[in-house]
């Protein structure tokens, strides 16, 4: 392992679903991978409505930062990714109660299919110089 290049965990998260990190950290910046709302105490994707859903995947994002040492207040940068871009303000609803103050720059896409047939995911970038 590079000495610039950290590798972060937490099982207060998801554990990851193939061969990647759930965040690395180099120099300042930490890239958190793609969070899917998948409970991490069974590994299964929550079936519930897509606030439900946003809020499992802001509350594991959250717990892979706070293991890499940050918190909301340091991210920079996120995406959002949605299998139906109609699901957009409910999201960005649950979105605001993690980011509402100061919010980082975000992209919001619509795809055609994310891993264990998940409706939304979402990564992000936190600096904490």
């Amino acid at each position: 392992m590079s000495k610039n290049k950290i590798i972060v965990s937490t099982d207060k998260a998801p554990a990851t679903i193939g061969p990647y990190s759930q965040a690395v950290k180099a120099g300042s910046l930490v890239f958190v991978s793609g969070q899917l709302p998948i409970e991490s105490a069974t590994g299964e994707l929550l079936e519930d409505t897509i606030d439900k859903r946003m809020d499992l995947v802001c509350s594991n994002a959250l717990a892979v930062l706070e293991a890499a040492g940050c918190d909301a207040s340091h991210v920079v940068k996120t995406t959002i990714f949605l299998t139906d871009i109609a699901d957009f303000q409910t999201v960005n609803n649950v979105y605001a109660k993690y980011f509402g103050q100061e919010p980082p720059a975000r992209s919001a896409v619509q795809v055609a299919a994310l891993p264990k047939g998940a409706n939304v995911e979402m990564e992000l970038i936190a600096n904490i110089s």
